[in-house]
């Protein structure tokens, strides 16, 4: 039984990420954090979960993290904020396996992912809730189950996912009492007002780095290096997902191309999350960040050769992964 003070979470993928914010939000006055695992099950059931960070320091058998579940059935309550750290592959699935534990009267869903379009499924799925979404930052790798080493790399921007269906007021407090978890947490935040300028200026980033560096297994830097050609592609990319954007009423720049590749030259080489999944041979983020951008812009009418080219091509490669997970036990 739920006392009124308390705050029910539940954490929804417990990759590196989903740990990190796990962490985080255990340290909030207050919040009964459950989280739902599933490679690191055992270990996470076992052991809590060890935070490894170069801002916040080292935490091990974290025994705030009092439940750790298979379903969110397994819970069986509802819960006040749904954190959905997954890895967004099939948005509408995922819905569904969280059903049991919405309630639409008071339950949140905080999408907190790469892409654009993650906020549909939960949407159509739950029509009277209300949607946070997040755009994160965050550089962090789980080492071995259970365990996550953090950089100095932690950024992250929240934003409602409107509502008409809901009092504004509401959404608005129900926006502020995730903020003051964060906040307790003591991580790197804002709230912004349209948090789509955010998701979209990432998958600008995610559309270009994701996408290139899993097709030529290089690191970012060895692919701009790897030809005469490799810079001109990467920006007609970006400008292709920018002028998506712009006909979806998302009001970004073309001067942000410039502002990414040279983020990417001051940076040290990255390989891509998506390029890790590909060598592992498992299912890649290929829908939010190159799908949804392809089909609104085919939709739209727009000339976006490079976006679907690449979207094509991924597509083919990701079927494989998909068609091997799923014989997997």
């Amino acid at each position: 039984m739920a006392t009124p003070d308390r705050i029910d979470v539940l954490l929804y993928g417990l990759g590196a990420i989903g740990s990190f914010y796990a962490f985080i939000l255990s340290r909030a006055q207050n919040v009964r954090l459950t989280v739902f695992a599933r490679s690191n099950y055992e270990a996470v059931k076992a052991n809590g979960l060890t935070i490894l960070s170069e801002n916040h320091g080292n935490h091990t058998q974290l025994i705030d993290v009092e439940i750790v579940i298979k379903t969110p059935a397994e819970a069986q309550c509802t819960f006040d904020y749904i954190v959905c750290a997954h890895k967004a592959i099939d948005q509408a699935s995922v819905a569904k396996q969280l059903a049991p534990a919405v309630d639409e009267k008071k339950t949140t869903i905080v999408i907190i992912q790469n892409g654009v379009g993650n906020e549909e499924a939960f949407r159509q799925a739950f029509p009277g809730g209300s949607i946070i979404s997040g755009v994160t930052w965050v550089g962090a790798r789980q080492t071995e189950p259970g365990i996550v080493a953090h950089t100095t790399s932690e950024d992250l921007q929240i934003g409602l996912f409107p509502n008409n269906t809901v009092d504004q007021h509401l959404e608005k407090q129900r926006l502020d009492k995730f903020a003051s978890l964060l906040t307790q947490g003591n991580t790197v935040f804002q709230v912004v007002p349209n948090i789509q300028i955010q998701r979209w200026e990432k998958v600008v980033w995610n559309a270009a780095w994701n996408s290139l560096t899993t097709l030529t297994m290089l690191d970012t830097h060895s692919w701009l290096e790897s030809s005469p050609d490799a810079t001109p592609l990467t920006r007609r990319l970006m400008h292709e997902v920018i002028n998506v954007a712009q006909k979806c009423e998302v009001p970004l720049e073309h001067g942000l191309v410039d502002r990414l590749i040279d983020r990417i030259l001051n940076m040290h080489t990255i390989v891509s999350s998506m390029q890790v999944d590909a060598k592992n041979e498992k299912p890649m983020e290929v829908e939010v960040i190159l799908g949804y951008p392809a089909r609104k812009g085919k939709e739209l009418g727009l000339d976006i050769p490079t976006l679907e080219t690449l979207y094509i091509i991924l597509t083919g490669m990701n079927q494989r992964f998909i068609k091997t997970a799923a014989e997997q036990p």
